[in-house]
């Protein structure tokens, strides 16, 4: 039987995991003991775990000032590669110089994450990435948050990375690296692959995405975020729930993978996507699924600007190419899911959906309507909000602290 042949890895080359194993990984954490250690934040360790497991092939570690300003105004590094999100690290410790070794160890866990060669030290207008990156510097922005929170200085330089993070231990077969999903799609003989990027439980609109993907695609990658999200977005082992039911239950078996990737999610809408595109050609997908407002939060983007910016960057820059789908929702008069390009209907007929209506409607306790969402997967959504809800009567009753104290 032939070879399938998948996109190539970004960059044209072989993955790059930068995690270490056996007894390298054993040595390398026995000497890190020794270096100087840095804290840092949930987002720069997503970022190393991306690196770990090759989803960032073929970067070698933090980026330099020079890749900084070029992925910011060129959507590229110093060395020519076509990068569209700077990935930085960051401290305030002025200590630190160049040709320091330092241990880089998570805020909230307290894991040993990697250890990195300090290459340089400098200063960014943190104003300026986030209106390259985000097009706004509103402090309201989730990502602009995270940028101007960063240290006074950026490091640059080569990372060998120590730990998984506990994606594998907590989500097993769920979490799955790139070389693991290309073994997936070979055996499978697929080779036109389309991922769906996934942050919130699958609504009927998500689903509809898919279902059309799988029309066209040898087949079709749910590919869902298990790192950090913004507060009031569903965590991860609720979404992963949900979207089981419904593949269970509303899907032809052997025509959708599941798996899910441990990034933390920037909210920057076009640029994300293109971030989107390169990971998922790592992943070894041909397509993204490209909806409306991809990656987006609030209204910083128009709905289709994350499908617009796939024609706005160099020609060649992804062998993965966007899949780009219009406007869905259920129609009334048609009596089922369209899109603007197959409903002549008009907005009185059409009840739109997005995850931002689900959270809201739950969370009020409210009632979706049948078209919104599987039976399977509201049932586990309002379980979820119920347990909020409880907590929440818990808090304002005095009788626990803590944990207990969630807030709606």
């Amino acid at each position: 039987m032939a070879t399938t042949k998948l996109v190539n890895p970004h960059g044209g080359g072989a993955l790059k995991p930068l995690m270490l194993k056996g007894e390298a990984l054993k040595a390398e954490i026995q000497r890190a003991a020794s270096l100087k250690k840095l804290n840092i934040t949930s987002r720069e360790s997503g970022d190393l775990l991306m690196m770990g497991c090759g989803a960032f092939t073929p970067l070698e570690g933090f980026m330099t000032y020079a890749d900084w300003k070029g992925v910011c105004d060129e959507y590229k590094m110093a060395n020519g590669l076509f990068w569209p999100i700077p990935i930085t690290v960051s401290t305030d410790d002025e200590g630190v110089k160049a040709g320091d070794e330092v241990a880089l160890i998570d805020t909230e866990s307290g894991d040993l994450m990697a250890t990195m060669k300090v290459t340089e030290k400098y200063q960014i207008d943190k104003n300026y990435e986030c209106k390259a990156v985000f097009r706004t510097d509103d402090k309201e922005h989730p990502g602009v948050q995270k940028v101007m929170a960063q240290g006074k200085y950026n490091l640059a330089g080569p990372v060998k990375v120590l730990s998984e993070g506990g994606f594998p231990e907590k989500y097993g077969d769920l979490y799955a690296t790139p070389e693991q999903t290309r073994q997936i799609f070979i055996d499978k003989g697929w080779k036109r692959i389309a991922a769906l990027q996934l942050r919130n439980p699958m609504h009927r609109s998500h689903e509809f995405l898919a279902k059309i993907a799988v029309e066209v695609m040898d087949g079709v990658i749910i590919h869902q975020l298990l790192g950090k999200l913004k507060a009031g977005d569903i965590p991860a082992d609720v979404r992963v729930a949900a979207i089981n039911a419904l593949v269970e239950h509303y899907f032809v078996d052997g025509t959708v993978v599941t798996k899910g990737y441990p990034m933390e999610m920037r909210y920057a809408g076009p640029r994300e996507a293109l971030l989107h595109g390169v990971f998922r050609q790592n992943y070894g997908c041909s397509h993204l699924i490209v909806g409306r407002d991809h990656a987006g939060v609030g209204d910083y983007y128009g709905p289709f600007d994350a499908q617009r910016i796939f024609d706005e960057i160099p020609e060649g820059s992804l062998e993965l190419q966007p899949l780009n789908i219009d406007w869905t929702f259920h129609c009334y008069k048609c009596g089922g899911m369209a899109s603007m390009r197959t409903c002549p209907h008009g907005k009185g007929d059409r009840l739109l959906l997005s995850g931002t209506m689900v959270r809201k409607t739950l969370s009020e306790g409210g009632q979706l309507p049948p078209e919104f969402s599987r039976p399977e997967v509201v049932k586990i959504l309002q379980q979820y909000y119920q347990g909020l809800e409880e907590k929440v009567e818990i808090k304002l009753h005095g009788h626990a602290t803590g944990a207990a104290e969630v807030k709606k």
